[in-house]
């Protein structure tokens, strides 16, 4: 070897490895591979236009492992697409006049090129754009599949609507009543919806939460409580004066005799029957059409009500209670209806005392004495209503002024109640599901045509597969360059104008598009079977399921359980034959940065971005304000939040790849947190790891100028040798450990910046002196190659290889006799403070081990003048000497 030391730039070194990978199609994988498969995967990006740290975090994960995994001799596939439809696109085409397509297009083509910048394993011979006609035919198909199989059905559903913009609203979109981009006082109206029936799946979809022990628990709990499995009666109430049965469904019948009035929704035909002669109730239902139509909102809303002069009767004790119509009652959820018990639930409790309704106590704590208590030595609290409600599996607990009930604890006066109504004919026994059936309408353009026909006869049609796919146009521009919200298909009579392929008569298209969680539902599907004239292809039953599956912790209810759900789907197709798409799921943290605000007159706030502040600390080195660079004057901080454009606290990756190179933005992302905690972006951290980068460029280019070397001769090594090479392969074993089963990069790190200082240390100019650190600089290569591989694909020419692809260099493996220690470092206490260490052999004898460590220069200073009364040695550890 001769190459001459030369300072690491990272632009070249990483244009010339890209080409490499790029001409060598290095990343491309098939089925046909010998190989264990392993399907490496990143929730897919919107493309916004440009990538911020989250993305760069994210994907980065994701290629250590996939590149880690291909070194162990896997087949790794980690492809990349992009999730183009949605409402962001429309919002950005109306604000800067210009079509959807044309501005998603051209942010693709941006953020591609800065993903490939980055160095990322991809197989981009998968890549596709959800927007496309050849990507959404394929769920355009499934879905008139679905209809066909009853799993698909349109019904009226209560939206948020916005009146400017004449579109629904999702329900984060309506920010204190009003639409997030309008202004306009949002209504709640009912309008027809496609619904997919995600609820037949709900009790499959709970059980398969157990058979994913890869999934965070915390993501498994959410998905739990989001499905919300009940068991309950499901009864009905009498109305006074005749008409049909009020229907109410609850968990707990043993409360039942502390019903004092029932809350019903504003939609409910009792409520508009008894609005249709009360102007003043009228009124009260038309206010409460308004505002969002989230459980959120309304569980923390101010509970309001009005009487609507109707009683329900009670079904044990014929009472009389009225029935009152409530904004914290939806009628899409349950039957609308739902029996108060105030003196037991927090919500009914706070409703009752604002309207002065009952109150009545139906549960009590049994005495210690036996179950007769008298109800006057019942102490009651409505602090308590928890202790007394809240907790089925209390043996204290029991049915008080309940008649039949008294005595009786939960389970024990829910079976007698079952019993009592199914006999009687009144109410069953159900199970009920919090989940609701997923509604996938939406009512704007840039999304999927949904493939249904509307026929004055044939009612709706399922467009037939040999006509599909209904291709939403692109070519938009002059309805968007006029500032039309209204979608252009919508206001198309040419577009929504055909024929019934049932009766052939005129009819029209549906113009709703799909809920883009409807694209990214089976993405990851079509990655194993690009070009497939189906959905996928028997290549799907190769890849999957997924066996790593990286994102935001934010996306565990609704894209995770549709994710699942839409794979049951795929499976019940004869499509995949797998239970569940993913066989682990890694939930990254966020990146955070610091804030920086000033706060106007009218109480809004300028965020000013950290890179343009000059800091301003206190004597312990603690962030108290800062100074804008713009104009020299005094800005607030706000503490540290995740990045976003509307904090302006983002950190632009292009620009720290432009100034750091790629790798060591790598490096910092995977360096500075483990994957699942939040990461505080600081750009102090990233110098360091380009500090590293170039220290260990410097040791392996200043020793291949070095003369050449013969191989490592381990039994002629030396006892410094052999410590070298112990710490090498102390390192290989640990980094192994957690890139492949730990996932703790941050370590691993750690342990490769450890194992440099050691060989900055090993000065032995000797043949098997270079031998040994030859055999460590090239195993610390292959080591950082996952998370650094531009330098890496240099640095491993520099030492005297070919070029090559070093993903198909195996991975290093720990040599066992090279971990075996010959010598140990055992700590000296006196007094049980540390006062020395001493090195001795494996073997050394206990008395010649307390003789050393007596003998140790420091020690010995400080047992001058004392008596040695007991000197204890813990095998391979430590010495401790007791004196006096």
């Amino acid at each position: 070897m001769s190459a001459e030391p030369t300072p690491y730039t990272p632009k070249p070194v990483e244009a010339a490895a890209q080409t490499f990978w790029r001409d060598a199609r290095a990343f491309e994988v098939n089925e046909l591979s010998d190989k264990p498969k392993y399907f490496c995967l990143s929730m897919l990006p919107y493309p916004s236009g440009a990538l911020h740290m989250g993305h760069v975090r994210n994907y980065t994960i994701g290629d250590v492992i996939s590149r880690y995994r291909r070194m162990t001799g896997h087949n790794v596939l980690q492809p990349m697409g992009w999730d183009a439809f949605g409402l962001p696109a429309e919002n950005a085409a109306i604000k800067n006049k210009t079509a959807p397509a044309k501005w998603t297009y051209a942010n693709i083509d941006h953020m591609r090129g800065q993903l490939q910048s980055l160095g990322y394993a991809i197989d981009w011979s998968r890549e596709f754009a959800t927007c496309r006609p050849d990507y959404y035919v394929h769920e355009q198909r499934m879905f008139t599949r679905l209809m066909k199989k009853g799993l698909v059905y349109r019904k009226n559903s209560v939206v948020n609507w916005d009146p400017v913009d004449q579109t629904v609203l999702a329900n984060e979109q309506v920010i204190d009543g009003r639409g997030w981009r309008s202004g306009a006082v949002v209504e709640k109206r009912e309008i027809p919806q496609w619904f997919l029936k995600i609820t037949a799946y709900a009790q499959e979809l709970l059980d398969g939460l157990d058979a994913l022990p890869g999934w965070p628990e915390s993501v498994k709990t959410m998905q739990r409580n989001w499905i919300g499995r009940s068991e309950g009666l499901e009864f009905a109430f009498d109305v006074a004066g005749g008409g049909d049965p009020l229907r109410v469904y609850t968990t707990r019948p043993d409360t039942l005799m502390g019903v004092t009035f029932v809350s019903i929704a504003a939609e409910h035909p009792l409520a508009l029957r008894a609005a249709a002669t009360n102007p003043e109730l009228a009124a009260f239902i038309a206010d409460l059409r308004r505002g969002g139509v989230s459980e959120a909102e309304l569980e923390t809303q101010e509970k309001r009500g009005m009487a609507t002069g109707q009683f329900a009767i009670h079904p044990i004790s014929g009472e009389q209670v009225p029935i009152w119509v409530a904004n914290f009652v939806l009628m899409g959820y349950g039957t609308g209806a739902v029996m108060a018990v105030p003196g037991h639930d927090a919500r009914d409790f706070e409703f009752a005392t604002k309207y002065a309704l009952p109150i009545r106590q139906v549960i009590g704590v049994r005495s210690p004495l036996g179950p007769h208590q008298r109800p006057e030595e019942l102490q009651y609290d409505t602090a308590q209503w928890k202790d007394w409600y809240g907790d089925k599996t209390r043996d204290d607990l029991m049915c008080v002024n309940s008649g039949e009930l008294d005595g009786m604890g939960y389970r024990q006066a829910f079976e007698h109640l079952v019993a009592k109504f199914e006999a009687e004919g009144r109410g069953v026994r159900k199970i009920n599901f919090r989940l609701r059936d997923w509604g996938v309408s939406r009512q704007r353009y840039w999304g999927c045509p949904i493939p249904v026909i509307y026929c004055p006869t044939c009612d709706a049609v399922p467009v037939p597969e040999d006509q599909l796919p209904v291709v939403l146009p692109e070519n938009v521009e002059d309805a968007f360059a006029a500032g039309v919200v209204l979608s252009p298909i919508k206001a198309d009579p040419a577009w929504r104008k055909t024929t019934c392929p049932q009766c052939g008569g005129p009819a029209e298209r549906e113009t709703d598009t799909f809920d883009t969680f409807m694209e990214s539902s089976w993405y990851y599907a079509r990655y194993t079977s690009p070009g497939a004239g189906d959905m996928v292809d028997a290549r799907a039953k190769y890849w999957t399921p997924v066996d790593q599956y990286i994102g935001g912790i934010e996306h565990a209810i609704l894209h995770l359980l549709y994710f699942r759900f839409y794979h049951k789907l795929l499976r019940d197709e004869g499509l995949v034959d797998s239970d569940e798409p993913a066989i682990n799921l890694l939930c990254q943290g966020m990146v955070i940065a610091e804030v920086f605000y000033r706060e106007n007159a009218d109480g809004s706030k300028d965020w000013f971005n950290p890179a343009d502040v000059d800091y301003q600390r206190d004597d312990k080195g603690r962030i108290v304000g800062g100074i804008y660079r713009g104009d020299g004057q005094p800005v607030l901080f706000g503490g540290v939040e995740k990045m976003s454009k509307g904090k302006n606290n983002g950190v632009n990756p292009q620009a720290m790849v432009d100034k750091y190179g790629a790798d060591t933005v790598r490096l910092f992302s995977m360096f500075a947190a483990p994957p699942e905690q939040s990461l505080e972006w600081n750009e102090a951290g990233v110098e360091g790891m380009s500090r590293f980068l170039r220290r260990f460029w410097r040791e392996v280019t200043t020793h291949a100028s070095q003369p050449d070397h013969p191989g490592t001769d381990v039994a002629a090594l030396n006892p410094a040798q052999k410590t070298m090479r112990r710490q090498l392969h102390e390192a290989i074993q640990k980094v192994g450990d957690d890139y492949g089963r730990r996932y703790s990069f941050n370590t691993a790190i750690a342990a490769l910046m450890e194992l440099l200082n050691h060989v900055a240390k090993f000065d032995d100019m000797s043949e098997q002196g270079r031998a040994v650190r030859h055999e460590t600089l090239q195993a610390m290569v292959l080591m950082l190659n996952p998370i650094t591989p531009h330098v890496c694909h240099h640095l491993w020419q520099v030492l005297g290889n070919a070029e090559t692809l070093l993903e198909d260099v195996p991975f290093p493996h720990a040599d066992p006799a090279a971990l075996v220690r010959d010598a140990v470092t055992l700590a000296v206490q006196v007094n049980g403070k540390l006062r020395g260490t001493i090195e001795v052999g494996v073997q050394t004898p206990k008395d010649e081990i307390e003789t050393l460590a007596l003998a140790e220069p420091n020690v010995a200073k400080f047992m001058d003048g004392m008596a040695v009364k007991k000197v204890i040695v813990v095998p391979g550890k430590i010495v401790n000497i007791v004196a006096a």
